[in-house]
């Protein structure tokens, strides 16, 4: 119960210093149950992810509880990393207060955590002997590599917590004083025992790596080292000079220069740095004790304070009035002061009762706070997932591609694979033919042998035979010897027979000799074809053995071949098989994501489609509005805009064809669809403005043998078709047969028309249409500088010979042309820049005047368009004129200023025709027009001010006028009203039949009528 009430009072919402009394019990408790049970336990229920105080004081303890508890703090925390990764990323949101810090922090613990893991023989708070150093890394150079490496990550985290700290605070006041910064500072303590340990055994690490690896290889340690050196160094001086660490720890000095590595004896040199904390140091979060005299001389100079809130410093100094009451009885005054006690004890409740409500509220209000900073967070947790979770769907687009290029790698690695598998084969096949044919030659060699060895044993027969006859032919030869000499005595008779026998046995015997002697010979030949066919034998044999050595080799060497070629046909299978459905994965992913990006386009093109049929639809309903039909427009910008429309109708074709052949073209298609509404419906409108002041026989007469629509309504059906168009467009299952061409037709054929109601003053040589362009910009500018300078006279004149009302009204119209002339100047500058920009880029090797004659419509619309801007500045100068002298009407003035507007749009419009969209002097001639709008804006209200000026010093006073004065004055007005009403009427009926027999004139005089019946 103790341990528990000790972590709430360490882990509270108060922006101080975590108490070290609580701290302390929260160390030795886990000592004592040999765990972090209990603190998790406390920990799981305070709310640390709404209020980031109590987070900030949780880390620090936890820190505390790391480095001094129990070993075993470490294994019952590190179920709860993933929730402190967490909470770290929730508070990361937070770029103000303790959010950055609660997220750093965590992660600082988060790493601790994992490199203890890593490396259990490291104790919590870091302290170790240089042989328990050696014995970590088991005296292997990869381990000191790593854990060097390991080390460096620790040590960022803790400089990085440092800094934030150090760059949150406010060093340009004694932060170190206040409890909110002994709050921030305060976890500093635990950094800087750590980041000292840390320092010294990297060196002496680096030392280490530096004599059993070469110099190049660890120059990344070195670079990392140095920057660490520097922030470490700079970080242990600015703590050294805080008021708050000197009386609590005392900090170590890094020397001037790192240690140099490359110089082993460097290692001497290097001094451990060494963390004192005095013995008899006060705890910076120590409870005041306070003398119970000044504590009751406090609260009775709070009451006192309280009592002449509520009464008065008069009436405290005397306050139940003694020296004026030196008549007044001992009860009554008795009786006065138990009343005012009794008041006073009422308002001490009430003001608790206040306070209690107050705490209450403000408890409320913190919560709410904190719920809405903890939904806030929240809400950007959630957005921050969702734009990781489309960057992980992006991501894994691109790493879908990736696997589809891999795919294609290994489909041709495959191919190599069979083909070398081919090769195997064809390898195999020969080896087979060679031993198959050594095989053979042996068999030949065998058989040699066995023929050899039996003509030897005929040979050896024979010899044995010839040996045999002769051995019988002998004992045949003795027998008969003896026979002879026996029967020699016997039979003489006999003698001749015996001695033809004989001479036929001497003959036989000489025939046996020589058969004897060539058997001898044959012997002996036989004998050397013996000994020949033994060597042979010898020889066959030693070659029968080296190919049977070689065969064999032969036969290991397949037999590899053999377990090879099955080892990678078995391998090549299985990648194939896991080629084979990884392929078959990713094609089906990539379906998903192609059916997907189709139906996203489809939806993008029908979005599209659906705002261009609404701006068309929008032109059209437009036309047919009341207000619209005061609008007139020039033949000129008609042809230009019809001209724009039609090209952008064929870019628009091209690009659904482009669309059908490929449905992933829609992006070229989109652009040309918004475009070609806009240009359409701009198209419409200028049609529209353009019928109302075209002559009827141009503007209503058959345009073509079919429908016979005038302009007006051929600009309707225009509308319509392009409408069906996009309608057509817009579904998916008349996209294919979606056609253009009628669309195109009615442009056309509102372009010849164009054409037609085109004024015919403008036809001069192409070869002079350069320089009338010229001169008619340059005659432009002449009489807008002289319309200034007569504005400016006027404006002399009103000033020398007008006062009072006449005089202000007179300065603020003046003034308003003036700046409308500068506008105009302005615009008619950019307007020669844009223009020669458009000459420079378009006309290649061809000269201005060539230019300007290739682009005869366009080039006339510039004529056209500078000549009405100077014609209104002049007409507006003269209409001021009359105004200042009283002899013009304002209305006059408003009308010519509208009509400069206008024709400064027909400029712009003519200039931006051919200009590129990105130019920066078309910005600036945008700009100049907008300038001129707002320049004829301020010249209408300038004169609408003026006007209502003049008319309230006009009015009448009527507070001298009887009821029936009143109503004569009223019916007189009425009578006016209607009168005027009519007049009005007639005027615009008469506006009507000038503008037409305008026409009529015009027509004649510039062969509109001989255009007609050709």
């Amino acid at each position: 119960m103790e341990r528990t009430v000790s972590i709430n009072k360490a882990i509270n919402a108060q922006e101080v210093a975590v108490k070290e009394k609580h701290a302390r019990t929260c160390i030795l408790g886990t000592h004592h149950e040999k765990g972090a049970q209990t603190f998790w336990s406390v920990v799981n229920r305070l709310p640390l992810s709404g209020n980031a105080v109590l987070c900030w004081k949780f880390c620090h303890v936890f820190h505390k509880l790391l480095r001094d508890g129990h070993s075993n703090v470490l294994k019952d925390s590190m179920r709860y990393k993933n929730e402190l990764s967490d909470m770290s990323r929730m508070w990361g949101h937070l770029s103000e207060g303790y959010g950055q810090l609660c997220s750093i922090y965590l992660k600082l613990l988060r790493t601790k955590m994992e490199f203890h893991t890593k490396n259990p023989r490291f104790p919590g708070n870091l302290q170790m002997s240089d042989r328990q150093l050696d014995e970590a890394g088991e005296n292997d150079v990869n381990n000191f590599f790593q854990l060097t490496v390991e080390m460096f990550d620790y040590l960022e985290c803790e400089l990085n917590l440092f800094q934030t700290v150090f760059s949150s605070l406010d060093m340009s006041r004694s932060v170190s004083v206040t409890a909110a910064g002994q709050c921030r500072l305060a976890p500093l303590i635990q950094v800087i025992l750590d980041c000292s340990h840390l320092y010294d055994y990297t060196v002496k690490l680096l030392f280490k790596l530096h004599s059993c690896l070469p110099a190049d290889t660890l120059q990344g340690h070195r670079d990392r080292f140095l920057e660490q050196f520097r922030k470490l160094k700079d970080l242990f001086y600015r703590s050294s000079n805080l008021q708050y660490f000197k009386r609590l720890i005392q900090i170590p000095q890094l020397p001037e220069n790192p240690p140099n590595f490359l110089r082993a004896s460097a290692l001497s040199e290097h001094i451990s740095p060494v963390v004192v904390i005095p013995a008899e140091a006060s705890s910076p979060d120590s409870e005041p004790i306070t003398d119970l005299v000044e504590m009751d001389a406090a609260s009775q100079s709070l009451f006192d304070n309280k009592f002449d809130d509520i009464f008065g410093s008069s009436f405290s100094c005397d306050p139940f009035n003694f020296n004026s009451q030196n008549g007044m009885n001992k009860d009554d005054k008795d009786r006065l002061i138990e009343q005012l006690y009794g008041e006073i004890t009422a308002l001490k409740e009430e003001l608790e009762n206040f306070k209690a409500e107050s705490a209450r509220g403000a408890v409320q209000l913190r919560g709410r706070a904190s719920e809405l900073e903890a939904e806030l967070a929240e809400q950007q947790h959630l957005k921050q997932q969702a734009q990781d979770e489309s960057e992980f769907l992006r991501a894994e687009l691109e790493e879908l591609k990736k696997q589809r290029e891999d795919t294609e790698k290994a489909q041709r690695s495959l191919t190599e694979i069979e083909r070398r598998a081919q090769a195997n084969e064809q390898r195999y096949s020969k080896l087979k033919e060679k031993y198959s044919e050594l095989v053979q030659n042996h068999a030949d060699l065998l058989r040699k042998n066995a023929e050899a060895t039996k003509q030897i044993t005929v040979a050896r027969q024979a010899q044995g035979d010839v040996e045999r006859e002769k051995k019988e032919l002998e004992d045949s030869f003795q027998r008969v010897s003896e026979q002879a000499q026996r029967k020699s005595q016997e039979q003489a008779e006999v003698l001749e027979t015996l001695k033809r026998e004989l001479a036929a046995s001497r003959q036989e015997l000489q025939v046996l000799q020589g058969t004897l002697e060539s058997s001898t010979q044959a012997g002996a030949e036989q004998n050397t074809r013996i000994a020949s066919l033994e060597q042979e034998r010898a020889r066959l044999n030693q070659a029968a053995e080296q190919h049977w050595d070689k065969m064999a080799a032969l036969q290991a060497e397949l037999q590899q071949l053999r377990d090879t070629f099955s080892r990678e046909q078995e391998s090549s299978r299985t990648e194939l098989e896991m080629l084979r459905t990884q392929l078959r994965d990713k094609e089906s992913t990539e379906r998903v994501l192609q059916q997907r990006l189709a139906e996203e386009q489809l939806s993008l093109l029908q979005g599209t489609t659906h705002e261009a049929e609404r701006m068309v639809q929008d032109a059209l309903a437009r036309m047919e509005d009341p207000a619209h039909i005061s609008c007139t427009g020039s033949a000129d910008c008609l042809l230009s805009q019809a001209l724009a429309a039609s090209e952008c109708a064929d870019q628009l074709q091209d690009a659904h064809s482009k669309y059908l052949a490929d449905g992933a073209a829609v992006g070229s298609l989109l652009p040309c669809l918004a475009l070609f509404a806009h240009l359409v419906s701009s198209t419409l409108l200028q049609g529209s403005a353009t019928s109302h002041v075209a002559p009827v026989e141009p503007a209503d007469r058959e345009c073509c043998p079919g429908p016979g629509l005038g302009l007006l309504e051929l600009c309707k059906q225009c509308g319509s078709e392009t409408v069906s168009y996009l309608s057509a467009l817009r579904d998916p299952g008349m996209v294919a047969t979606a056609d253009c061409s009628l669309v195109t037709a009615c442009l056309g054929q509102i372009s010849a028309i164009g054409e037609e109601l085109r004024p015919r003053g403008l036809d001069v040589k192409q070869e002079e249409l350069g320089d009338l362009v010229d001169k008619e910009m340059a005659a432009t500018a002449t009489a807008i500088e002289t319309a200034s300078a007569r504005i400016e006279e006027m404006l002399s004149k009103s000033r020398a010979g007008d006062t009072g009302v006449k005089l202000e009204v007179n300065e603020r119209i003046l003034g308003s042309c003036t700046g409308l002339m500068q506008a105009i100047r302005v615009l008619v500058l950019a307007s020669k820049d844009l223009q020669r920009e458009i000459v420079e880029s378009g006309r290649g090797a061809a000269s201005p005047k060539e230019f300007y004659a290739k682009n005869s419509r366009w080039t006339e619309g510039l004529i056209s368009a500078s000549k009405a801007v100077g014609w209104g500045a002049t007409v507006m100068v003269d209409a001021a004129d009359l105004v200042v002298q009283g002899k013009g009407t304002f209305e006059e003035l408003m009308v010519c200023s509208r009509e400069i507007a206008a024709s400064t749009a027909q400029l712009v419009a003519a200039s931006k025709v051919k200009a590129d969209k990105d130019s920066a002097n078309l910005c600036k001639l945008q700009q100049a027009s907008r300038g001129v709008t707002q320049a004829t804006a301020s010249v209408v209200a300038s004169t609408k001010a003026g006007k209502s000026q003049v008319e309230e010093k006009g009015n009448m006073d009527f507070s001298s006028m009887t009821l029936t004065q009143i109503k004569r004055q009223e019916m007189d007005s009425q009578v006016r009203v209607l009168e005027l009403e009519n007049q009005l009427q007639k005027e615009r009926q008469k506006l009507g039949e000038l503008r037409k027999k305008h026409y009529e004139l015009a027509g004649v005089a510039e062969g509109w009528e001989e255009d007609a019946a050709d």
